[in-house]
């Protein structure tokens, strides 16, 4: 079996959760977005059906609809939390966001492990690369993985559309110019599983996405 991809839309915001597992039966859980005790159950029973053993809680960027599941997901699998360095004043303002939108907040676990850019990080026999495309937000990363040409995009890229970058953080002109730098520049045939939406490729967003 080579590498698999599981994706869970959760929550108000249909905010996409990432699996992303191979033979060895490791798995890394991506940006969980699990906001209660059903979409809790539903990332569980897939690990538990499938004897996954979960090694890895990556947040692609810290914003609320991307740390919902963060808590949840920490004790339940004795897992640190990893993101890059420039996310954690965005994590620590999600509380606050959270009452602003009037929503339930189990407060997510500090940053404890830093993802670096060009860093690889393995879930079993699988590498994948951490690209820096900050704009959407100041520490936001993508997870490459070469061998297949799969990108785990966050909310940098979407299929026609790009983050938004009018929250605390965000910065049009940095995203266009990462995007441009850090992912028109993989392969066309690369799949880009966004934050939000259906999948896209690295091809079709070159040459017909409008913000380009």
């Amino acid at each position: 079996m080579a590498l698999q991809i599981k994706i869970f839309t959760f929550n108000d915001f249909a905010e996409n959760t990432y699996m992303l597992y191979d033979e060895t039966n490791q798995c890394i859980i991506v940006d969980p977005g699990c906001k209660n005790a059903r979409e809790q159950n539903i990332l569980a029973s897939f690990i538990t059906e499938n004897e996954l053993t979960p090694i890895m809680l990556i947040n692609t960027h810290c914003h609320i609809d991307h740390v919902l599941g963060n808590a949840w997901v920490s004790r339940q699998y004795q897992l640190g939390l990893y993101a890059h360095e420039l996310e954690k004043p965005t994590l620590h303002m999600q509380p606050l966001v959270a009452q602003m939108y009037g929503m339930p907040y189990d407060e997510s676990p500090q940053i404890s492990g830093l993802l670096h850019e060009g860093e690889m990080i393995n879930v079993g026999t699988t590498y994948w690369k951490i690209l820096f495309v900050p704009g959407h937000a100041p520490g936001h990363i993508c997870l490459y993985h070469e061998a297949s040409n799969t990108l785990i995009a966050g909310d940098t890229l979407f299929e026609g559309s790009i983050g938004r970058t009018d929250l605390p953080g965000g910065h049009h002109e940095t995203l266009i110019a990462r995007i441009q730098s850090e992912l028109f520049t993989l392969p066309d045939e690369t799949v880009v599983y966004p934050g939000h939406g259906g999948p896209t490729t690295i091809g079709k967003e070159k040459s017909t996405n409008p913000f380009f």
